[in-house]
């Protein structure tokens, strides 16, 4: 089923998503994962991906609050928690392939136009292989698959869909 686009119009400061799940749109990937109050305050600060120590200690901090979120049957949460191990793994992942976690190269222009944006945006920089970050990056993707692998989360997830459907 495809998602309805992520709406970012909306007034992100004001809403406490645990108050109003009907406002909360699963979207794709990551979208609103720096947004969506007030899980992101919750987990943002367990969010590292340094090294494979660091990455095994957020990964399990974060599939903890995302347990426990589940144990409230707190999908918004879950959901959140969720975005959050796969953040884990996608930045880790650049970071293993990119020295800086620099894919594009930047044009240090003083007006930027969309033409010059969109030719920086095509500049791909050379990959490099980091295996502390590769590391890193696995300890993410396998918790962030548990996750979604798992059934209370799935069913909560559906539960949402039919409910709040955009």
């Amino acid at each position: 089923m495809a998602r309805a686009k992520f709406d970012y119009s909306q007034d992100f400061d004001r809403i406490n998503f645990r108050n109003h799940p009907e406002l909360y749109q699963i979207g794709r990937g990551e979208q609103g994962v720096l947004s969506v109050e007030p899980y992101k305050t919750e987990i943002l600060p367990h969010w590292r991906f340094k090294d494979p120590d660091t990455a095994r200690q957020s990964s399990n901090n974060i599939y903890e609050l995302f347990l426990d979120y589940l144990a409230q049957s707190d999908f918004v949460g879950a959901d959140m928690a969720r975005k959050f191990l796969q953040m884990g793994y996608t930045r880790a992942r650049r970071y293993a392939n990119y020295r800086g976690g620099k894919k594009y190269a930047t044009n240090p222009q003083k007006e930027s136009t969309p033409e010059a944006e969109q030719q920086a945006r095509q500049q791909i920089l050379p990959r490099h292989h980091d295996p502390v970050k590769a590391e890193a990056a696995q300890i993410f993707k396998d918790v962030w698959g548990k996750a979604k692998q798992n059934p209370t989360y799935q069913q909560l997830k559906e539960e949402h869909t039919k409910k709040y459907s955009f």
